[in-house]
């Protein structure tokens, strides 16, 4: 049972042996049919976890995503990923994660759940070397979505503002959902916001930055610290008009050359560095957003974008 406890990974308890016969011989011995008295609970909870790291070896589990506190490796056949961090002090961040994507399947609204992975399960594994504990997330894999970290690299020159518009409003509604579920997800950057080119979609990511508002944002993405609001660095309390900066500068950021005056000007109200003089509500900002995107370019129509 500790031993299947222990495992960070389905490597861990079936690599470098007869996988079969010890997957066989531990399955025997944690059935819950045989669990001694007082122990059903627990059997019954690691027969799960064997079954479960058991299908990962047999599908195969490899690392998919490197990240600034974690690893991300495909699990379930791909379905989920499993996100690890790199360094046990991180455990708080991985649990700041858990909790936001909890509050949004909670209280917020069902038509926007796309923007944000589901939280498939989270819990804490013990490695049997150390003995450190590290807070494993398993989240909901989103294929084909791709970074806008990506998206910069495949256009050097800035994306184009009438194909950056679907994005940034998609941004927005994201930003609404998760503030409206009373969460702020803390680093809006071009890593951790992803889009399907293809069908338009969006979904915001990596929830470990995240706060109720009332708080401080944790921490700051190494590389990116030119995208943060003073609040951030100075450690006062964020709120919605801290996502609305990131998000902002962020695209700004992605369309470099390309953007507009009009909404140069629209990014410079979005960013006053005084945070109670910016906008708060991203609902409202996206409705002021779609003005001006009708003054610039007429009637909204879908435009494909590839990379």
């Amino acid at each position: 049972m500790e031993q299947v406890n222990a495992a960070r990974s389905a490597q861990d308890l079936f690599g470098g042996t007869d996988a079969g016969h010890r997957y066989r011989t531990m399955a025997k011995l944690l059935h819950p049919d045989t669990a001694p008295a007082g122990q059903l609970r627990l059997a019954r909870e690691a027969f799960a976890r064997l079954a479960l790291l058991w299908e990962q070896y047999r599908r195969g589990e490899r690392k998919l995503y490197e990240g600034d506190i974690a690893h991300l490796y495909s699990a379930d056949g791909g379905a989920a990923l499993r996100k690890m961090p790199r360094r046990a002090r991180d455990n708080d961040l991985m649990q700041r994660e858990a909790q936001a994507l909890s509050a949004l399947e909670r209280h917020g609204e069902d038509r926007h759940r796309a923007y944000a992975p589901l939280l498939l399960n989270s819990f804490r594994q013990r490695d049997p070397d150390t003995g450190v504990q590290r807070v494993v997330n398993v989240l909901q894999h989103l294929p084909g979505f791709v970074s806008l970290a990506l998206v910069a690299r495949c256009y050097p020159q800035g994306v184009p503002a009438r194909d950056a518009a679907w994005m940034w409003r998609r941004l927005l509604v994201a930003l609404g959902y998760a503030h409206r579920a009373g969460v702020v997800h803390g680093a809006v950057v071009p890593e951790h916001v992803l889009i399907h080119p293809g069908e338009h979609g969006l979904a915001l990511v990596d929830w470990c930055y995240s706060t109720r508002g009332d708080e401080p944002i944790p921490a700051m993405v190494g590389g990116r610290l030119d995208l943060y609001p003073p609040e951030v660095a100075q450690r006062r309390v964020a709120g919605p008009g801290t996502d609305i900066y990131l998000a902002a500068k962020c695209m700004s950021w992605l369309m470099g050359a390309h953007t507009p005056g009009a909404l140069r000007r629209f990014v410079k109200g979005c960013t006053i560095p005084y945070a109670k003089a910016r906008p708060q509500d991203a609902w409202r900002l996206l409705a002021e957003l779609d003005d001006l995107l009708h003054q610039l370019y007429g009637k909204r129509t879908f435009r494909p974008f590839t990379l």
